[in-house]
C-alpha cells in the first residue's frame, strides 16, 4: 500500500504537477539574498522541467558555508530567519540548517511508511539527537505514521538493550551497523527482543549485513537523506534500488560540471527540494549515483537510483598541486572531440606521476597535452581511447598511489 496518491502518479501527471510547483519554488528562491547573484536572471516561467532546470548554476556546499555568517547564520537561503523554525542544526563544517516539527518537514515519514513501520510500532531511535538533525529527522518520520518513539540515541548499549525488551521495540532506526550491536549485546546479556523492522541510513547497508538481519526475523531498508535535504529516495520492500522521494527533483551530473549524464552513467547527485520554507536549487551532495531504467516493481513510479556509489568531491595533489573535477571538465570542454575524461595519479622513481585518458574519436595528442598543462597546471602524459572505454563508476580523478 503506497504512503499517497503521489508515490503512483503517471509520467504526465508527475510532469505537470513538476511544471507548476517548480516555478513557483524558483520564484521563493530569487526573492532570497542567497541566490541574488545566480538566480537574478533566471525566468521560473520557463522551468518547468529537468532539462530547462540544468540550465541553471549548481549550488555547493561550500557556497551555504561561505555565506552563512553571525549576520546571516542561515546564509541567506531560508525564507525565515532562524527564529522562525522550530529547530536549527550544526553539522560539521560547521554549517547550519533549519529543521521544522509539523508536515513531517524531513519528509522520512514515506520511507518509514515503506519500511512497514506505523501505528502499533514503538521506534527505538538510535540516531543523534546533539546538534545534528538526525534524531529529529527520525522523530518526524516516525510521528507522521503515527509510530511511538524511544528517544535512545547511540551509546550506553546495555541500557539500550534493555530499553528495547523491557518497551516492547519493535523497530529500529539508526545508522545500519548499530543494530547489530544492540542484538549481539542482548545475546550476551541472554536477553531476547521484539524488534522485527529497521530503518537505517547514514551508512552502507552491505549486503552481509542486511542478511544477518534478516536471518534474525528483521527486515531492514535503506533511506538516502541528509541534513540539509530532508529523505532524498528511499528502498522499499522491492528492493531494487531507491525510490526518489516526492518532495524532490533528481539530476545525475558529471562531476565538477552541472551537465546530466545519460541514464545509467554514474555521476554527481543534485537535488532540487520543492520545500518552501528552504528552497535549494540544484544542490550538490557530492555523492555518486546512477539513475536505473524503468519503474520498481512495488508500483512506485517515481525515478530510482542505484544508492550511494561515493564520493563525487575526488579532488587529489598531483606534485604538490591540486586537481579538481571542475578543471578536468574544462580540459573537455576545451576540446569538442573530447566526450570524457579521466586523470590518473600514479607514482614512478618515488616521484608522482599524471596521465590524462582521453575518450576521443581522434585529434591532436600534442594540443591536448598542451591544454592539460594550461589547464591543470602541469605537465603529463595523454592517451587516446575510443569513446565508451572509460569505466562507468563516476571517476574523472583516479588516484592509484599506494600509501601502506
Amino acid at each position: 500500500m503506497s504512503y499517497d496518491t503521489l508515490e503512483t502518479r503517471t509520467e504526465a501527471e508527475r510532469a505537470a504537477d513538476i511544471a507548476r510547483e517548480l516555478p513557483l519554488q524558483l520564484d521563493r528562491a530569487r526573492a532570497l539574498p542567497g541566490y541574488a547573484d545566480t538566480l537574478a536572471d533566471c525566468a521560473p516561467a520557463q522551468i518547468t522541467d529537468l532539462a530547462s532546470l540544468a540550465t541553471l548554476p549548481v549550488l555547493r556546499k561550500s557556497a551555504l558555508v561561505e555565506a552563512q555568517t553571525p549576520a546571516a547564520p542561515l546564509g541567506g537561503y531560508t525564507v525565515k530567519p532562524p527564529t522562525g523554525f522550530s529547530h536549527v542544526f550544526q553539522s560539521p563544517g560547521p554549517i547550519y540548517e533549519p529543521g521544522g516539527i509539523g508536515g513531517d518537514w524531513f519528509r522520512l515519514g514515506r520511507f518509514l511508511h515503506a519500511a512497514g513501520i506505523g501505528q502499533g510500532d514503538l521506534v527505538q531511535n538510535c540516531f543523534g539527537y546533539h546538534l545534528t538533525p538526525a534524531g529529529m529527522m527520525f522523530e518526524s518520520g516516525a510521528r507522521a505514521v503515527g509510530a511511538t518513539v524511544l528517544p535512545a540515541g547511540t551509546g550506553q548499549t546495555e541500557l539500550q538493550v534493555r530499553a528495547a525488551h523491557d518497551l516492547g521495540c519493535t523497530a529500529y532506526a539508526g545508522t545500519p551497523d548499530y543494530l547489530k550491536v544492540i542484538l549481539e549485546k542482548a545475546d550476551e546479556m541472554g536477553v531476547t527482543l521484539g524488534i522485527t523492522k529497521a530503518a537505517v541510513s547514514g551508512g552502507a547497508l552491505f549486503p552481509t549485513l542486511r542478511a544477518f538481519y534478516s536471518d534474525r526475523g528483521i527486515t531492514c531498508l535503506q533511506a538516502y537523506a541528509t541534513a540539509d535535504l530532508g529523505n532524498i529516495a528511499y528502498e522499499s520492500p522491492a528492493m531494487e534500488g531507491l525510490i526518489v522521494d516526492e518532495g524532490v527533483l533528481l539530476e545525475i551530473v558529471r562531476p565538477g560540471t552541472g551537465d546530466p549524464v545519460p541514464e545509467g552513467e554514474v555521476g554527481e547527485v543534485v537535488v532540487t527540494t520543492l520545500n518552501p520554507e528552504y528552497p535549494l536549487i540544484r544542490f550538490a551532495t557530492g555523492d555518486l549515483s546512477a539513475i536505473l531504467p524503468g519503474a520498481s516493481p512495488c508500483g512506485r513510479t517515481n525515478l530510482r537510483i542505484k544508492g550511494w556509489m561515493g564520493r563525487a568531491d575526488q579532488t587529489t595533489k598531483i606534485k604538490g598541486m591540486f586537481v579538481r573535477p571542475e578543471q578536468v571538465a574544462d580540459l573537455v570542454a576545451a576540446h569538442p572531440e573530447i566526450s570524457r575524461a579521466r586523470v590518473i595519479a600514479d607514482r614512478a622513481d618515488e616521484m608522482d606521476s599524471l596521465h590524462v585518458q582521453i575518450e576521443s574519436e581522434g585529434g591532436d595528442i600534442s594540443a591536448f597535452e598542451a591544454s592539460v598543462a594550461a589547464i591543470l597546471k602541469l605537465k603529463g602524459t595523454v592517451e587516446l581511447l575510443a569513446p565508451g572505454s572509460l569505466p562507468n563508476d563516476g571517476l574523472v580523478i583516479e588516484d592509484r598511489r599506494s600509501y601502506d
